[in-house]
């Protein structure tokens, strides 16, 4: 059984002066928390879907997986800086703490942003949107608890970040 943690973000932004695409997640998993970067359950497709829509190999290391992102001037970050979680479950998420973009923003040339599954558009909308003034694109979840979407079918629903 899962323990339920009240947590600060653990690990930085990822973008550069020439990110134009941000990618927001929810909070990291377990897993991201341990490998300390985005995206870290060996099920989770998110990297899969980007090494096909920008046809690359999949990256492994997370300097690939850093080289990858800033290369195809893409962002990443979560819309929760901290909250009351138990183990991963998003529907566990109490608490929370919005993060503060306005820095990406600044510091870049971002035009959109996608969420990364309901839970991250839900919190943006709520917390960032009133901030920012940009509207996000709720994107179909990457995570492995979202069974309905098959890796073809999110690949298709995620080609909205490359136009």
């Amino acid at each position: 059984m899962s323990e339920t943690i009240s947590i600060v973000h653990p690990f930085p932004p990822l973008y550069d002066a020439e990110s134009r695409v941000l990618i927001l997640g929810s909070f990291p998993s377990v897993r991201s928390r341990e490998a300390m970067f985005f995206y870290g359950h060996p099920q989770n497709r998110f990297w899969k879907v980007l090494a096909e829509l920008f046809d690359e190999d999949v990256p492994r290391t997370t300097e690939e997986k850093r080289a990858m992102i800033l290369r195809n001037r893409l962002a990443l970050w979560d819309s929760i800086r901290s909250c009351t979680i138990t183990g991963s479950s998003d529907s566990s998420v109490r608490d929370v703490v919005p993060n503060d973009i306005s820095g990406i923003i600044s510091g870049s040339k971002i035009e959109k942003i996608f969420c990364n599954g309901a839970l991250s558009h839900r919190m943006y909308m709520k917390y960032i949107f009133p901030e920012t003034g940009i509207k996000a694109v709720k994107l179909p979840s990457t995570s492995p608890a979202n069974a309905a979407f098959s890796l073809e079918r999110l690949v298709a629903e995620w080609k909205a970040i490359t136009l």
